[in-house]
């Protein structure tokens, strides 16, 4: 199995998540949804369309919705005019009979999401399953998978406590979305800091200055919060935050 790598991605992605995996002699072009979409069908066509020329082999399409509603859009499997008829599979999760993802290490995280009389004690069963995997590294990716996924039918309280984080602690993704989180932590701490104390000097601000300041960089908000010490009006914070400022500060020093 190969993912391809084409022209195809000029097209801006409207899907959750979008793969285009050559399988054998045949293209499997999958689609993750969490929500429906009226254009779906039209742009399904148009992937095939374009794949086809490409690469001049049969093409597989799957639809997958991962988060259950009622919406009519996730019914929908074709696109069709009075002289153009295109299908592809669409697959509802919470429709589908766990059964066979059980039976598989690296479908359990589909699993989460299946049709389930009683998703707490699926969610145990799965969690019991990840435990007995043998290769440490493996266990931890398909245990950050499906807390991930899990998160679109439980509670955080269910999956923290069924899906252990010490199992996920190997996984790449798992540390990758922990850094992501203690950065972006560490940024809202810096911002709410900066506005409190803003605030607290020169009353309430403009909506301007406050975009400007909510779009700082962790590491510019870190001068940020040095710089408005020494700010004696809002005119200081606007001349601060202005592109001529930021160039100039951001300059290299002339060491010659």
């Amino acid at each position: 199995m190969q993912v391809l790598k084409t022209e195809l991605s000029v097209e801006p992605i409207r899907a959750d998540f979008v793969s285009f995996l050559q399988v054998g002699s045949q293209i499997l072009h999958i689609e993750f949804q969490t929500v429906g979409d009226r254009d779906m069908p039209l742009r399904m066509l148009d992937y095939y369309v374009r794949l086809y020329r490409l690469h001049r082999c049969p093409i597989q399409q799957i639809v997958i919705f991962l988060q259950e509603t009622n919406s009519p859009l996730l019914r929908l499997d074709r696109f069709e005019t009075n002289s153009t008829l295109h299908s592809y599979r669409a697959v509802r999760l919470w429709e589908e009979d766990p059964t066979l993802m059980l039976n598989d290490a690296t479908l359990l995280p589909f699993a989460v999401l299946a049709r389930s009389p009683q998703p707490e004690e699926m969610l145990r069963t799965i969690a019991q399953k990840i435990e007995q995997i043998e290769l440490s590294k493996e266990r931890a990716n398909i245990a950050t998978y499906a807390y991930m996924l899990g998160g679109l039918r439980y509670s955080k309280e269910i999956l923290s406590q069924l899906l252990r984080e010490e199992i996920m602690r190997e996984s790449v993704t798992y540390q990758a979305l922990l850094a992501k989180g203690i950065k972006q932590g560490l940024q809202q701490g810096e911002l709410d800091l900066a506005l409190r104390q803003l605030r607290r000097k020169f009353g309430e601000l403009p909506d301007r200055l406050v975009k400007k300041i909510k779009a700082l960089s962790l590491k510019r908000l870190e001068a940020f919060g040095e710089a408005l010490l020494d700010f004696q009006s809002l005119d200081d914070v606007t001349v601060w935050l202005s592109p001529k400022t930021q160039t100039k500060k951001s300059a290299p020093k002339d060491i010659g």
